[in-house]
């Protein structure tokens, strides 16, 4: 990732132009020699883009790149080390004790050895760096500047299913699939059927046409859909295979025994149908293990496999394979047209077509080139922007697999620096991974690649690390979106994607697994799948790593090695591990900004020391079903944006005053227990702006500081027994003056009326969605006065006999949806000015509603 230095640096001299860094630097009485730096990055950066446009063809250029790159993360490090000093003190002189206070006086950043010690490692950086400077003489480079980018329209929302009118020419590929779907061969009990073709020729877009296509989906009485890459393990398949039938899997407790007891047991008498989409394994003896498993359906069940290789499909011994060719011209044009243009759009530019054409029979036939390209030059209209693609000499690179990833690579090219910083860190994560919005986004935060740029400064950093999501989407460098709950999504990257990724980022990132052999000191990112005495082996050759990631349980000492060797961490993440202590030693990681213990089923308790993590923005700790309580001085955190918690305790932060005014979202999940929370925090989580109550099942009432959060925006409250909506809005509704947008409340068995604290939302409410709220029995007179509201969705309410008077004249309200109440009774032409109206028929009265339930009942933060 050379190629991103020009990002780094710009990162930098925006941190060091900052206000508030030059006062901390003249506190510090380092002021001369950080100017001298953020002069010497000034001069180096205006030559970047150039410099990192020419290092393919000369090698000694990508050198100096690295060395320079090497540089500016330790300038990153040595300011983040003053940052943290700054929150320590913050920290300390807020909610320390006295004793705290004066041990913080004697050591403050004032003492003349801390000075004196950062002002050498300064001058020791600055004198590296001034070396590069001189030696970037050589290279003849010239000043080149980024064009400012502008986030282009997000034009659709994209569904996990596949939509037949947006796949183009492959009707009769999917009608073939279809024919030897539904009528297999009568002598064989379990079928299978190949599709076969080049990477990013649209197997799984075919595949997922068949699998959603009406006729199938009645066909077959279990549909199943598994991601299978290149790791073939048949433990870990039948695992996902249970997944995707719904079936609960505890990670912790589940062994091969029991996992095929309950594959047998799914299976038994059903007629299904399961897609193994990207499949790679030769080994005959694995598939056979697999399909031996799977013999216990009923006569026509079928097995779908998406492959690369014929070789893969004559080990399947399949009924029939289906070999997916290039798109033709026509088809690829009109492919093309659709993702570059708007609606009627290519009619106003005649100009562009012929460029079009020219740029799609590049593609050869590929959709994914033809869509990453067509969604490069969507709301593009300068005909060179064009003319630039057409030409481009990347087209003359070797080809790989009908030329998809040249396509992609300039696509690539053409990515603003910001974008390619977020999409090349990526390369952390294996081939299809399911990744969560939230989480990613955070760990972009973490790693300072999302900036608030001059026109955006009141966008947080969430939301400008969304319309990243989408700009990649709008390339197809991410794909397969997947709306879960309360608004996180997941999506996936095509395999030639991450193989794209792989070849940007392969020197920072490194897999410790047992095929190991060389280690380059570039390695900034570790993922880790392999044993302990592994992980101890490879960690002492490293010393720069900022982010690890365990695929598998670490034992609790190699989590230790892994504290007290790499202290310039910003991400660890250790999710489903089954430790009972996290080693002390967590406190020493000053630069640590994403902790992720989720799903830890053992650990009982935090270690103190972890409060000492000033810097630390998320925290997970959603799943740690025994985590007895929170640390006592955990408002120490005061940099906290995003955090979860699953807990034994009866109370949170029962501490004193806990502010935590940084925090952006709050999840409060399996916390069984839970009967309070925030004693003492009036005013507040000020900031907060997303928060979740699911499955707390003691819970009582809303917090009485329901009325102080201004900025909360997005409110869940799900699978709460016992909790009493009505409180928590004292005095005046209509003078609360809140933000709220989006109101979300599913299994509420108390809730008979909604609370009139939400007239304090009257002006922003856009989106109140109800479900399985069984003694709901009426919506409010007041709810027409709702005047932003757009979506009002209500489901599984048995009780709900009307609506309020006045409904139909609301003006903003665009959908209403109503299902399973039957006690409602209400008149549709009463409704029909409402564009997007769902309401109970009588099919759906006597229906059971399970075509409903389970969409949604699952969420992984």
């Amino acid at each position: 990732m050379a190629d991103l230095a020009s990002a780094l640096a710009g990162s930098l001299l925006e941190k060091l132009g900052s206000l508030v860094y030059r006062e901390l630097y003249l506190a510090w009485g380092v002021q001369s020699d950080v100017q001298k730096l953020e002069r010497t990055i000034l001069t180096i950066k205006i030559v970047l883009l150039d410099a990192e446009s020419k290092q393919a063809s000369n090698p000694k250029l990508s050198v100096w790149l690295g060395q320079l790159k090497d540089i500016l993360y330790d300038i990153e490090d040595v300011m983040d080390e003053i940052e943290y000093k700054v929150l320590r003190k913050q920290a300390i002189t807020t909610y320390g004790s006295a004793m705290a206070k004066v041990r913080h006086f004697f050591s403050s950043p004032m003492a003349l050895s801390s000075r004196l010690k950062l002002a050498h490692k300064i001058k020791n950086i600055r004198e590296r760096l001034d070396e590069i400077n001189a030696e970037k003489v050589q290279f003849n480079l010239t000043e080149r500047h980024e064009e400012v980018h502008v986030n282009p329209l997000w034009r659709e929302k994209t569904h996990s299913f596949i939509d037949p009118s947006t796949v183009i020419g492959r009707h009769g590929d999917k009608e073939e699939i279809k024919k030897s779907l539904m009528h297999p061969n009568p002598t064989r009990n379990l079928n299978i059927i190949a599709i076969v073709g080049l990477g990013g020729m649209g197997k799984t877009t075919l595949a997922k046409a068949v699998y959603n296509d009406e006729s199938v989906v009645n066909h077959f009485q279990l549909r199943m859909w598994v991601c299978v890459s290149e790791n073939f393990n048949v433990t870990r398949l039948v695992e996902d295979i249970l997944k995707s039938a719904r079936v609960k899997v505890d990670k912790n407790s589940s062994n091969e025994d029991t996992l095929q007891t309950s594959l047998r047991e799914l299976l038994k008498d059903k007629r299904f149908l399961l897609v193994l989409d990207d499949v790679w394994n030769e080994n005959r003896n694995k598939w056979t293990e697999l399909r031996d498993l799977l013999t216990g359906g009923s006569h026509g069940s079928v097995i779908v496999v998406t492959t690369r290789s014929r070789r893969v499909s004559s080990v399947l011994d399949p009924i029939y394979t289906h070999s997916v060719e290039g798109l033709s011209k026509e088809e690829s044009l009109s492919l093309f047209v659709k993702c570059a243009f708007k609606e009627g759009e290519d009619k106003l530019y005649p100009n562009l077509l012929p460029i079009a054409d020219e740029i799609v029979k590049r593609c050869k036939g590929v959709p994914l080139a033809v869509k990453s390209l067509g969604g490069l030059l969507y709301s593009k209209v300068d005909e060179s922007e064009w003319e630039f693609v057409r030409g481009n000499e990347i087209w003359e690179l070797e080809e790989n697999e009908g030329g998809i990833l040249p396509a992609l690579q300039l696509s690539y090219n053409q990515m603003p620096i910001h974008l390619k910083r977020c999409f090349a860190y990526c390369v952390n994560f294996p081939k299809d991974h399911e990744f969560l919005n939230i989480l990613l986004i955070e760990q972009w935060v973490a790693h300072g690649l999302i900036l608030q740029r001059s026109a955006n400064k009141k966008q947080e950093l969430e939301d400008i690390g969304e319309l990243y999501i989408k700009e990649l989407m709008s390339i197809c460098f991410f794909q397969d979106l997947d709306e879960l709950n309360f608004c996180v999504y997941s999506f996936k990257m095509h395999d030639l994607v991450h193989d794209l990724v792989l070849s940007i980022g392969h020197e920072e990132w490194l897999e410790i697994d047992s095929d190991n052999k060389d280690v380059a000191s570039t390695v900034r990112h570790l993922s880790i799948s392999s044993s302990d005495q592994q992980v101890s082996k490879f960690s002492n050759k490293l010393t720069n790593v900022r982010s690890i990631m365990f695929r598998t349980k670490p034992h609790v000492s190699s989590v230790e090695a892994c504290i007290s060797r790499f202290k310039s961490l910003r991400v660890l993440a250790i999710p489903y591990s089954d430790f009972e202590n996290l080693p002390s030693s967590i406190g020493t990681q000053k630069h640590l900004r994403y902790l992720d213990l989720s799903g830890n089923k053992s650990i009982k308790k935090l270690p103190n020391s972890i409060c000492k993590l000033h810097n630390l923005q998320t925290l997970v700790l959603g799943g740690c079903e025994n985590l007895e309580r929170l640390p006592k001085d955990m408002r120490n955190m005061i940099n906290l944006r995003f955090l979860t918690i699953s807990t034994k305790d009866t109370c949170l932060f029962v501490n004193g005053v806990c502010c935590f005014n940084s925090l952006q979202i709050l999840y409060v999940m399996d916390c069984p227990r839970l009967e309070c929370l925030f004693p003492q925090m009036d005013n507040c989580l000020t900031n907060l702006r997303t928060l979740l109550f699911w499955e707390c099942k003691s819970l009582t009432s809303l917090p009485p500081i329901i009325k102080h959060l201004k900025a909360l925006e997005s409110l869940y409250i799900c699978d709460c027994e016992e909790i009493d909506l009505t409180g928590g809005g004292e005095g005046d509704a209509q003078d609360l003056n809140l933000r709220l947008q989006f109101l979300y409340i599913e299994n509420l068995s108390k809730l008979e009326i909604l609370p009139e604290w939400l007239l304090g939302s009257a002006n922003t409410l856009k989106e109140l969605r109800i479900m399985g709220c069984e003694n709901l029995k009426v919506l409010p007179e007041w709810l027409p006065t709702l005047k932003s509201l757009q979506t009002l969705e209500i489901t599984e309410c048995n009780e709900l006999s009307s609506l309020p008077v006045g409904i139909h004249h609301m003006k903003t309200l665009r959908k209403l949806k109503i299902k399973y109440c039957p006690e409602l009774v209400t008149r549709l032409e009463d409704l029909s000015n409402i564009p997007e109206l769902e309401l109970d028929s009588e099919d759906d009265q006597e229906d059971d509603g399970d075509s409903e339930k389970g969409e949604d009942d699952e969420l992984r933060p």
